[in-house]
């Protein structure tokens, strides 16, 4: 994008000489308070808006000199009211720009068991219809749809504004995941920072239509440009301060209590006892993370249920041991967790990391350079000074686990 510019009638300004270039497989967002001009900017890639002046190339080719409905069937489109026919089942509206691309019908099939597939639904939900699906499901039938006929470019406007905070971070998770296994390219609209620094590669901010800042989201945490995208950010995101300390690999604990699906509450119980925790994670003989039991659990059902797999929890957060600091803290601190487990790529448990694991993180962030100068002061006048630490009672043989 190029000079972009965008007035409308009566003299208003919605975008002023907007001028960036993005990358194959990158995950820019678009971030900014209400009329910065950020979806009229996303508007104009896919000439749902045309420029007053300006120039946007995709691949090279000028968008002005393509046929407006070819372009769009070239790029896939997420908006935040999901857009599903609620006439046509899910299978039709997953292979909506296919068929317009005249795909031959087995391969349009093949293409909606794929996608139905990514998104962990079940494959008779394609002869569904909309109706039939929760918000959530929608929406992550409108996510795939944008990646039915293998477009490169996709483009996604304040998709998940309206849902809940669970289904939001569980969809933000997906999406973030097919953006890297599939190598697409995406320009993601948010009004959310969280959101931004956990999706993007690259943060456009945008304040009054004009460019404010673009960074990677730790050089938009280390280096706010200005006081504008310094209150945009929020006081509330520390971890800046310690940048030493990026993923949860390098913080979490990596003894976790964990049981198999097939023990008996008897063992499971006794086990809580031996190592002093208050609920296990469960995973099968190779490792893999499967749910977990907590004493309640047992306490509930130890006349009506024989094994741990009776009465385990399925649906559990995790992260993964390479996933930020920053989006775990959020996880922990806003949503009221002790802790989270923590998984590798193959799923398979590897630590743990706990809301006391990140007291000291926290108060490092806060208070850490004013200790380091007084612990300095105090060894210049020949004083022994001790450093306090938060008292990690959540090791592998104490303390609540879960």
């Amino acid at each position: 994008m190029e000079h972009l510019n965008k007035t409308y009638p009566g003299g208003k300004v919605a975008v002023e000489d907007f001028n960036l270039e993005i990358e194959k497989g990158e995950f820019v967002c678009f971030i900014g308070t209400s009329g910065s001009g950020k979806t009229t900017t996303m508007r104009m890639i896919n000439r749902m808006l045309s420029q007053t002046s300006g120039t946007i190339k995709l691949e090279g080719q000028d968008i002005g000199q393509m046929d407006p409905v070819k372009l769009r069937r070239k790029i896939g489109y997420v908006i935040q009211n999901i857009g599903l026919m609620p006439h046509m089942t899910i299978r039709d509206n997953i292979t909506m720009v296919p068929k317009l691309l005249k795909w031959p019908q087995d391969k349009m099939n093949e293409r909606a068991k794929e996608m139905i597939k990514l998104v962990e639904l079940p494959e008779d939900y394609l002869d569904r219809y909309p109706s039939e699906l929760s918000g959530g499901q929608q929406q992550r039938i409108g996510v795939v749809r944008a990646l039915a006929a293998n477009q490169d470019l996709v483009l996604m406007d304040e998709p998940f504004g309206a849902l809940d905070p669970i289904t939001r971070e569980a969809l933000q998770d997906l999406v973030k995941d097919l953006q890297e296994r599939l190598g697409k390219t995406f320009v993601f609209v948010t009004h959310d920072m969280d959101e931004a620094l956990k999706l993007s590669t690259r943060i456009v901010v945008m304040d009054g239509g004009k460019i404010m800042q673009v960074d990677t989201p730790d050089g938009i945490l280390r280096h706010p440009a200005n006081e504008f995208v310094e209150n945009l950010i929020g006081k509330d995101r520390l971890i800046q301060a310690r940048p030493s300390i990026t993923t949860v690999g390098q913080v979490m604990l990596k003894s976790p209590i964990a049981t198999t699906p097939g023990k008996s509450l008897t063992a499971a119980l006794r086990l809580m006892h031996d190592k002093r925790v208050d609920s296990l994670l469960v995973t099968d003989e190779a490792g893999i993370l499967k749910g977990m039991i907590g004493i309640e659990d047992v306490d509930y059902s130890f006349n009506s249920a024989t094994s741990v797999d009776d009465i385990m929890k399925r649906d559990i957060f995790y992260v993964q041991s390479n996933s930020l600091i920053r989006d775990t803290v959020e996880r922990i601190l806003k949503r009221g967790f002790k802790n989270i487990p923590v998984v590798d790529d193959q799923h398979r448990l590897v630590g743990i990391v706990t809301r006391a694991t990140l007291v000291d993180i926290v108060y490092d962030a806060l208070w850490g350079d004013e200790e380091e100068d007084e612990e300095s002061d105090n060894i210049h006048h020949g004083e022994d000074t001790t450093k306090a630490k938060a008292n990690d009672q959540t090791g592998a043989e104490g303390g609540d686990q879960q």
